[in-house]
């Protein structure tokens, strides 16, 4: 284990055994609470959706190739990680989503290819996966106020543990998944790499804190972590073709794991690692997101233009959401 001390720099009601589809449709309602944000990387918009009645409210475009996405804990702003096409991305856009617009967008200098994103503490943190390192933008200063250099290649994905004192990310092309821990100090963090399967790229902490699970894209297995020990306990063969992200339900019963490569959506059940459904979700299953309630699970299927809606109880797909072209990142605002 070692210790890390950051640079702190300046910047400038649905029926169980159908699937319904529904047509885009726009209306001049207020936006919704809750609301579900869906991302159109090929559009470079984002998608402001009522969950209740399925239809798209607003339309807000991006930056170039926006990835992920997440929501300010009053559920009023959003910010996109612009990860760009051909030319990699260095904006972040900060979203108003009760004026549904963008209100500013945050050019990151010299950081490039943005990917994973949370709020936290106020906080905006995101991976700069081609500088492999987290950083963190401060929206009320408007201004990058820390780095951390990770050391690993494809730094992608990042997760925090509940009480923010965890921080995990995914480094695709290093084979490996960061463990970060808070020191005593407010900017001092120990950071452990840890071994996985090959081309790690989604990945979850378990409800109660105690097992991370990384998806490895490129083998088709799962590495479960021990987090107290920070060591792989556990290999699954899930036989994907081509993980892309990975969810535990609020309950931590099921794993939710889209594969995209083979078209597929598989459900996990946590304690004994088994198998327990395999979903055809069409091409290119991509963003998961499961609501606070754990009732429903939405899928980004980016090849089909749509989102799924997973009943969770019957695990079965009740709706298709038509969306932009390539939907990936998905997020909830406000409360269920």
């Amino acid at each position: 284990m070692k210790r890390v001390i950051p640079w702190k720099i300046l910047f400038a009601g649905l029926a169980t055994n159908a699937v319904f589809l529904f047509q885009p449709h726009f209306t001049a309602a207020q936006t919704p609470s809750p609301a579900l944000l869906v991302l159109d990387k090929e559009d470079a918009t984002l998608s402001i959706i009522d969950p209740g009645t399925l239809k798209t409210v607003a339309q807000i475009p991006t930056g170039e190739g926006p990835h992920e996405i997440t929501v300010s804990d009053d559920g009023k702003m959003a910010f996109v990680a612009n990860y760009g096409a051909r030319t990699p991305g260095n904006t972040i856009s900060v979203m108003d989503l009760v004026a549904r617009k963008e209100i500013r967008r945050v050019d990151l200098g010299a950081l490039r290819r943005p990917h994973g994103i949370t709020f936290a503490d106020g906080k905006v943190w995101f991976t700069a996966e081609q500088n492999r390192l987290i950083a963190r933008y401060d929206p009320v200063a408007n201004q990058i106020d820390w780095l951390l250099g990770i050391g690993q290649n494809g730094t992608h994905m990042l997760v925090f543990s509940k009480d923010h004192s965890q921080l995990f990310t995914s480094n695709i092309q290093s084979d490996s998944i960061t463990l970060l821990q808070r020191g005593a100090e407010s900017v001092g963090w120990s950071a452990t790499n840890i071994a996985v399967g090959k081309g790690p790229e989604g990945g979850d902490i378990a409800p109660d804190g105690r097992e991370f699970w990384a998806a490895n894209s490129a083998d088709g297995t799962v590495s479960v972590i021990d987090v107290a020990t920070k060591r792989v306990v556990q290999t699954l063969n899930v036989q994907t073709n081509r993980s892309n992200r990975l969810k535990f339900t609020p309950d931590g019963k099921l794993v939710l794991i889209s594969d995209l490569g083979n078209s597929g959506l598989l459900v996990i059940d946590a304690a004994s690692r088994k198998e327990v459904k395999r979903l055809n979700m069409g091409r290119q299953p991509e963003g998961i997101l499961i609501v606070p309630d754990g009732s429903r699970a939405y899928v980004a299927v980016a090849g089909e233009n749509t989102v799924a809606v997973l009943d969770l109880k019957t695990l079965e797909v009740t709706a298709r959401i038509p969306t932009g072209k390539g939907p990936d990142g998905l997020a909830w605002a406000g409360r269920q």
